[in-house]
């Protein structure tokens, strides 16, 4: 995994924590971290002199670059979402017809667990956007999260037909049409109750305002969920954690970059896409 030492709020010492934190929870983990030496110094001196090899430093570049030149499998930061997007995917590359890759996370619900997206990605989609997301969101859940027929919702601010602004109303029409089980027009409290969809679909503004919120009112509850967003159409596993983000956070980010990588879970959600013929370029502009 190829974890970023300078991203984050209180980097590089938050960073060296969650790594560190990682390496003994994971015996398997090999940590490629990147960012200025003398911060990677502190992760290799508080291992035992056997364990050293589990960490390769790379003093210059990005994750992303690292993982694109087959240093790492996977990347791991909690910096800047919008450098990290754009540096994922220039260096990696998007899958085909993804113009606008979003962010999806995992939120505890009343119900169980619910797929948000996008959470920070994209902040000013068209409705041909969400119509890709929603594509891709649905895939996800089914792929990664085991849902073989996921309801996917369309987040406004209300349920009835035609609630919200121009963006929704007509991302609800493309929505309509799509090959998918559309559960319709859902609102912030279905997003807490979790019974009227498996899969919440927004833009990343809202999306990151709404997942914030959350999680402050979960603070202090015990939860299963990672603290940390997938990124969905680049060419390479890329998982983003908050800009606050504590070490545990951090160590959690890397396990699941490291379980996505294992479980082959993005190339799953690729090959469901083709295998049912949800061509991203009906719906997309490019």
């Amino acid at each position: 995994m190829a974890v970023d030492l300078l991203g984050g709020d209180q980097a590089p010492a938050v960073v060296v924590d969650g790594a560190l934190r990682a390496l003994e929870d994971d015996p398997a983990l090999h940590l490629t971290l990147v960012g200025p030496a003398e911060a990677a110094d502190a992760v290799l001196r508080a291992l035992h002199p056997a364990q050293r090899h589990r960490i390769t430093v790379v003093p210059g570049g990005t994750t992303a670059e690292a993982v694109a030149a087959g240093l790492a499998d996977a990347l791991v930061s909690a910096g800047d979402t919008a450098v990290t997007v754009v540096s994922a995917a220039r260096a990696l590359g998007r899958w085909p017809g993804i113009r606008r890759p979003p962010l999806a996370a995992v939120l505890p619900t009343a119900a169980g667990r619910l797929i948000l997206l996008d959470v920070g990605s994209t902040v000013d989609p068209d409705e041909a956007t969400l119509a890709v997301h929603a594509r891709l969101g649905a895939a996800y859940a089914v792929a990664v999260h085991g849902i073989p027929d996921p309801r996917v919702g369309l987040l406004t601010i209300g349920s009835e037909r035609g609630k919200g602004d121009r963006l929704r109303r007509a991302a609800a029409l493309l929505l309509e049409d799509l090959p998918l089980r559309y559960a319709g027009l859902v609102e912030g409290g279905d997003v807490v109750r979790g019974t009227a969809a498996d899969v919440v679909v927004t833009d990343g503004f809202t999306g990151n305002v709404l997942l914030k919120a959350l999680e402050t009112a979960y603070s202090g509850q015990q939860r299963d969920e990672t603290r940390a967003a997938v990124l969905l159409g680049v060419a390479g596993i890329v998982v983003v954690c908050h800009g606050a983000a504590t070490g545990a956070d951090l160590a959690g980010g890397i396990a699941f970059a490291a379980d996505l990588h294992r479980r082959a879970s993005l190339a799953a959600v690729i090959a469901l896409l083709t295998s049912t013929m949800l061509s991203y370029n009906e719906v997309s502009h490019e």
